[in-house]
């Protein structure tokens, strides 16, 4: 059995300052499996909208939180939020959640006992497997997730059903031995093609739910991200880029 202290939560945030406290009451809500801790890590994209203001409300009306609050000077990326938020986790595991509401928090427990079991280094939560809820959008979308799964896989030689799904748990510090590049989107391929050539590395994969955005309601993804991950892939994968 493996023993976790404290999980690391991740949150790129990017004018988030409307829905963001949504996200964190869930969060907060969330009680974890062996009485772990939490450590919420926000990292603010130079937002410009309140999410700086709407952040250090919660965290004062919420002062038995452990919430830590960075901001960036630029716009840099999804990608780039992440690579900050990485770098300060001081969890012994450490997972990725989107400030929208297309994730559930109280799934975390599915991929922590894989962890927790002493099976596993990294989990994925797959959008396409599993019996949880997921949300019917679009056709060419889902295409396109799938394809992109593939080819990661034939670079990668994994099986994953979904390379780019959100809920990414990684052994913390396995996760900050990996230099990461990617800004943007180009995150999710470089991160699963660099942790699959980890000696003996164990990763697995759980079913979860997906309560997926349209672009009216703000979905940031689109096609150009798409060919950037084919870039990625061929770059990290084909061509063996460090």
């Amino acid at each position: 059995m493996m023993k976790i202290g404290k999980l690391s939560i991740i949150i790129p945030a990017y004018n988030e300052g409307g829905t963001i406290h949504l996200i964190l009451n869930k969060i907060k809500a969330v009680e974890l499996i062996d009485e772990i801790k939490k450590e919420i890590i926000i990292v603010d994209d130079c937002s410009t909208d309140d999410t700086e203001q709407a952040v250090a409300g919660y965290c004062a009306e919420h002062p038995d939180l452990d919430i830590k609050y960075f901001r960036h000077l630029k716009n840099q990326g999804k990608g780039a939020s992440l690579h900050t938020g990485i770098a300060q986790a001081t969890g012994q595991y450490t997972i990725i959640q989107d400030a929208d509401l297309e994730y559930d928090p109280r799934e975390y427990n599915d991929l922590l006992r894989p962890v927790c079991n002493g099976f596993a280094d990294v989990v994925y939560g797959s959008r396409f497997m599993g019996s949880n809820p997921h949300r019917i959008l679009f056709f060419w979308h889902t295409i396109g997730n799938r394809w992109l799964t593939f080819l990661s896989n034939m670079m990668s030689n994994l099986n994953l059903t979904d390379m780019e799904t959100c809920y990414k748990l990684f052994d913390t510090k396995l996760i900050q031995s990996i230099k990461l590049r990617e800004q943007r989107f180009g995150f999710e391929p470089e991160v699963t093609i660099k942790v699959s050539r980890i000696p003996k590395i164990r990763i697995y994969e759980v079913g979860i739910s997906y309560y997926g955005r349209t672009y009216d309601d703000g979905k940031k993804i689109g096609w150009k991200d798409g060919i950037r991950a084919i870039f990625c892939i061929l770059k990290y994968g084909l061509f063996g880029a460090k």
